[in-house]
C-alpha cells in the first residue's frame, strides 16, 4: 500500500480535506469547496485546542485521507475519557485499499495514547457501507443519534 504519512492538517491541506468532504451525495449539499475562508477559520479554532486533531493521511505527497479525533474528558463511566471520529473522508481513488482500516486504527491507538477508554463515532444512516465498514473494524451500533441545527 506504500507508505503513508498521518500528520496534523495545516492551512495548504484545506482545498484537499474539503474536496473530499464534498465527494459525495451529503457532502455536496452541505459543503463549499469554492469559499475556503470558513474553512480556514475552523481549522485555525481547531489547531488551537489540544484535544481536537484534524490530521490528513499522505501518500507521495498527495492527501488520501482526513479525520477529526476529538478528546473529551466526561464524568460518566467513573471519570472516563472518550474521543469521538468524526468526518472520515478516503479520497475516491484509494476507497477499497486497506487506507480506512489503517486509519481508524490510528484514530484508536491515538485515542488510547490521550488515555480514552471509549471510541465512538455517528455515521448518517445513508451511508449503510460505512456501517458494515465500522462494524468489521469491532464498532457496535448500540446508541441512535438525534441532531438539531441551529
Amino acid at each position: 500500500m506504500g507508505d503513508l504519512d498521518i500528520r496534523p492538517a495545516v492551512a495548504d491541506d484545506v482545498p484537499a480535506i474539503v474536496g473530499m468532504l464534498a465527494d459525495d451525495p451529503l457532502g455536496a449539499r452541505r459543503e463549499t469547496p469554492d469559499d475556503l475562508a470558513p474553512y480556514l477559520s475552523a481549522l485555525e479554532r481547531l489547531s488551537a485546542d489540544p484535544n481536537q486533531h484534524l490530521v490528513v493521511a499522505v501518500r507521495e505527497g498527495r492527501i488520501v485521507g482526513t479525520l477529526q479525533l476529538t478528546v473529551i474528558p466526561g464524568l460518566s463511566r467513573r471519570g472516563a475519557t472518550r474521543s469521538i471520529i468524526e468526518g472520515v473522508r478516503i479520497h475516491a481513488d484509494e476507497r477499497g485499499s486497506g487506507l480506512g482500516t489503517r486509519f481508524i486504527e490510528w484514530a484508536i491507538d491515538e485515542s488510547r495514547r490521550q488515555g480514552c477508554q471509549l471510541v465512538q463515532l455517528t455515521s448518517d444512516t445513508s451511508r449503510v457501507d460505512a456501517h458494515r465498514f465500522y462494524e468489521r473494524l469491532g464498532f457496535t451500533g448500540s446508541h441512535t443519534g438525534f441532531k438539531l441545527e441551529i
